[in-house]
């Protein structure tokens, strides 16, 4: 029996995997899409941060970074569409996110073990453990696939996704758990808001790209 928890994560991965496939298709949808989901960012993200903090200097400060942050991820997306080369390493990095919250989920579920902080219980280090393996075995499967490159350099690539991947979904469970939310918003009925889908790859695919450009 697959639990909802998974089934979310499943629905998420499809839905992204749609989005990412507009990279190679249609630039207008994509450029509708990122619009949709970046305002939507900046709205929850907003939201959370008036209720867990008072002073208006750090909130308009923190907003800013965050919608500077957001502005500049939707813009990179958009640019590099237009390359075909930068479109394959958009649509695996996307992929080695996602790999990455699958196997933790998976791996964590099925081994358990000990918890990794009260950030978020669910976190274990088995379901750690998992994430990189899956992400390094998805991202490196898709890289010789495409490319027939295979060596160390895309071990460390998928290590790196999967670690700021998980960060980032940490991160805003810890901004959750300080506003007292369980989820970042509504927008998504049963599945939360756009942050709550999208946590781990606002922080893991820039960190992704930023790796690989300086691996090579």
């Amino acid at each position: 029996m697959i639990s909802n928890n998974l089934k979310k994560r499943l629905y998420t991965s499809i839905a992204l995997l749609l989005l990412v496939l507009l990279i190679f298709n249609s630039k207008l949808i994509l450029t509708y899409c990122l619009i949709i989901l970046g305002v939507l960012s900046i709205l929850e993200f907003l939201n959370i941060s008036k209720i867990i903090f008072k002073s208006k200097i750090i909130l308009i400060l923190l907003n800013f970074f965050f919608a500077s942050y957001i502005f500049i991820f939707c813009f990179f997306f958009l640019y590099f569409s237009n390359y075909e080369m930068f479109k394959l390493i958009l649509f695996i990095i996307l992929l080695g996110c996602v790999a990455s919250d699958i196997g933790g989920f998976v791996f964590g579920k099925f081994f358990k073990g000990p918890k990794i902080t009260k950030i978020s219980p669910n976190k274990t280090y088995s379901g750690a453990f998992g994430s990189i393996i899956f992400s390094s075995a998805v991202v490196s499967f898709l890289f010789f696939y495409f490319s027939r490159l295979f060596n160390l350099d895309i071990i460390i690539l998928a290590i790196i996704i999967s670690i700021f991947s998980q960060l980032g979904d940490l991160l805003f469970s810890l901004l959750k758990r300080k506003a007292k939310l369980k989820d970042t918003g509504n927008f998504l009925p049963g599945h939360g808001g756009v942050l709550d889908r999208l946590d781990g790859i606002l922080l893991g695919s820039p960190i992704g790209i930023l790796t690989l450009v300086l691996l090579h």
